[in-house]
């Protein structure tokens, strides 16, 4: 199965005993990790260190408290798969109960035995993008892209997608789904009629100052607020409009907020905290979680759990009488100082 039908689809296939998860698209694959879930509770595995007999018992023991886990993650699981194969076929071939082997791996060989007996009882996802438009696979993984990045819009952006605007899109942009999923999360927040349509597309997206923001937004969450500052100045002198660029921060933020919404509730529940699997759930791709993990860490609890509040702030006054480019700047400016290294709480009991 496509990972791109299986992330449209109204309803979730039947897992079966075990899952491959395959493909070097990390945007892919994380999104697929997430929908296979579908909401369950997961425990998790990395390859590198996974032991057999642990994967087994998160598969088949069960808790005397009720909070046993449905799915059963082994992420980067190349060499997993390599060590266990005798004992993934085995399981695969006689599960026990209901949860689910989920493997997360760059390759899936169709013709082994592993594949052939999870194409019968359970799934393999293809989270791989084509290079080439051999058979014409290119051109049927770009039209799948587009219907997909239309549904995300509406479903997870809450906006419409022009046509030709995504048609745009793909023009513009490298064929990186995440890439333009963040794109449109973007847009979606600087559209007041809820629809992203193609002058709204031209005029943001594709060009240096885009790249430029990032960077801004970067500075300002690791706490450099003079670097910050000189950015924002670039950018502001170059021509861009203050409004697009808090749009750009906003998005990034929500994800920081989201994050420690979900360390304090998992904290809440006696469980460890894994800050990695953490920054995924929040919506940072899986080649950045090492940075948005520092990051948060750079930004601090105290600072964290206030974000949503300031967000909130931002955009009532973005919405008040005081709206404008004038405001946005403001508004940008405080938010470089509220999150300035300057502006760190001091630790309890520091002098």
């Amino acid at each position: 199965m496509l990972a791109l039908e299986l992330l449209v689809a109204k309803q979730l296939p039947e897992r079966g005993p075990l899952c491959a998860v395959y493909g070097d698209d990390d945007y892919l694959r994380r999104e697929v990790l997430m929908r296979l879930r579908g909401g369950e509770s997961a425990a998790y595995f990395t390859g590198k260190e996974a032991d057999w007999r642990d994967v087994h018992d998160a598969l088949t023991t069960m808790s005397l408290f009720g909070d046993d886990a449905q799915v059963v993650v082994v992420e980067e699981a190349d060499t997993f798969v390599t060590a266990c194969r005798d004992k993934l076929e085995n399981w695969v071939n006689s599960p026990h109960g209901s949860r689910t082997l989920v493997l997360e791996v760059k390759t899936w060989p169709k013709t082994t035995r592993l594949a052939k007996a999870t194409d019968k009882v359970g799934l393999a996802v293809d989270c791989g993008v084509p290079t080439d438009n051999k058979g014409g696979r290119l051109n049927k993984f770009t039209t799948a892209a587009k219907k997909w990045l239309s549904h995300r819009a509406k479903h997870v952006h809450q906006c419409e997608l022009d046509r030709t605007a995504c048609d745009r899109l793909f023009d513009l942009l490298p064929l990186s789904l995440g890439l333009m999923d963040q794109e449109v999360a973007k847009l979606s927040l600087m559209s007041d009629s809820g629809v992203v349509d193609l002058p709204l597309v031209e005029a943001n997206v594709g060009d240096w100052r885009t790249r430029q923001t990032w960077d801004m937004i970067d500075a300002m969450v690791e706490g450099r607020a003079a670097e910050a500052m000189k950015q924002l100045d670039k950018l502001l002198a170059a021509g861009e409009e203050p409004i697009p660029i808090l749009a750009q921060v906003a998005y990034t933020l929500r994800k920081f907020a989201t994050a420690s919404r979900l360390v304090e509730q998992t904290e809440a529940a006696g469980r460890r905290v894994y800050l990695p699997q953490v920054m995924l759930e929040a919506g940072f791709w899986k080649n950045k979680t090492d940075d948005a993990t520092r990051q948060l860490k750079a930004i601090g609890r105290p600072r964290a759990l206030q974000l949503s509040r300031w967000l909130l702030e931002m955009d009532l006054a973005m919405k008040g009488y005081n709206s404008g480019a004038d405001a946005a700047r403001l508004e940008l400016e405080r938010l470089i100082a509220r999150l300035s290294d300057e502006a760190k709480p001091a630790r309890a009991g520091a002098r």
